[in-house]
């Protein structure tokens, strides 16, 4: 059995999931596979030559993590509790061409494999969006990880979808063919616990105070304008940042409009959301890098459209939206101290004829 995921782009709604609002992320045509075959025993194991490591486990339940962030056996966890008897051992190899470390959701794409693998060799039965929330339950809930829910269910659904989780969770697909990004690696680590702990329980302190307040207050509905009245209960860093989740929400918001029909698709308007959000990160919840800066005003240069940092932030990935002549934005991310690649909108988790890698 084969199967492979693709990693992802956010395209709008970075550092909004986990406060309840939504996000429109998008698949991209670098994926993560799995080739796995049964054992006679029920030992677990994992080579992954890309990164010359292995893991090993034997399948005894309940499995015990033995390593921080045991994911492999957390899956196992999540389906046995869930009703499953996965006990037959199994023989993996791991390959993959989504960058590691750069916020393009490699590890998640991973676990998804890991859940579509064990679906399609024991008939679970289980749709996308299914292996998606048990990805999520297994990566997030398991071990009361800070993240929110979008690299699970935008690895495992596919192409571009809009996810909203309140007041339950939701997922629209958007068919329309955007043509070529350029994905830009920085090459620098992420850091994401840091970039949590700023973000997430900075806003969330801040709507907290208002809330003790106004117990209606919600972040989904409200105008900057409304907020106004409660500046003087958050510090100058809660303000800015609560300014910035209702600037960000707006311009999803906007681009959701383009993506249903609601307003005339234009690439160009795309192309300058991006941008807008791109501020946002920058200068108020400064998740962006020197070097990622660099980087996108190099791609802009070399005409993009639009172009922003992907993931938590703190290094890792950026991306320009290019439909028109890539190559240019290639060299010049290139130029810039990066690594570019040409990337399109891919379908999610799914079972492969042939392998991908070699």
């Amino acid at each position: 059995m084969i199967v492979s995921t693709p990693g992802r782009i956010c395209l709008f709604g970075e550092h909004q999931d986990y406060l309840g609002l939504p996000v429109i992320a998008a698949a991209i045509s670098k994926r993560i596979q799995i080739k796995g075959a049964f054992r006679p025993d029920r030992v677990v194991h994992f080579e992954l030559p890309d990164v010359q490591k292995s893991d090993e486990f034997v399948l005894d339940y309940p499995l015990a993590y033995t390593q921080e962030r045991d994911y492999f056996k957390s899956v196992c966890n999540v389906l046995q509790r869930r009703g499953h008897v996965i006990d037959k051992g199994l023989e993996l190899e791991v390959r993959g061409n989504i960058p590691i470390n750069s916020g393009t959701s490699s590890s998640s794409a991973l676990l998804v494999s890991w859940v579509q693998l064990l679906n399609e060799m024991y008939k679970l039965g289980y749709s996308q969006k299914e292996v998606g929330e048990i990805t999520y339950e297994a990566e997030v809930l398991e071990f009361t990880e800070p993240g929110g829910m979008m690299d699970q269910y935008a690895t495992a659904v596919g192409n571009v979808i809009y996810l909203a989780s309140q007041p339950e969770i939701s997922i629209k697909t958007y068919a329309r063919d955007l043509g070529t990004f350029v994905l830009g690696d920085s090459g620098e680590a992420k850091d994401t616990l840091g970039i949590l702990a700023h973000v997430k329980f900075g806003t969330l302190g801040g709507i907290e105070k208002i809330k003790q307040v106004d117990p209606a207050f919600d972040l989904a509905t409200t105008t900057i304008e409304a907020c106004a009245a409660y500046k003087s209960l958050l510090t100058a860093d809660e303000w800015i940042l609560l300014s910035a989740n209702i600037s960000d929400r707006d311009i999803l918001l906007a681009a959701k409009a383009m993506f249903e029909g609601e307003t005339p698709w234009e690439d160009a308007r795309l192309g300058d959301l991006l941008n807008q959000h791109q501020v946002n990160l920058r200068e108020h919840k400064r998740i962006s890098t020197p070097k990622i800066d660099r980087m996108i005003e190099a791609a802009l240069g070399a005409g993009a459209l639009g172009a922003k940092i992907n993931g938590s932030g703190g290094g890792g990935c950026m991306f320009a939206y290019s439909p028109q002549n890539p190559e240019a934005v290639v060299q010049a991310i290139n130029e810039a101290g990066g690594k570019g690649y040409i990337i399109r909108v891919d379908v999610g988790t799914q079972e492969e004829k042939a392998s991908l890698f070699y």
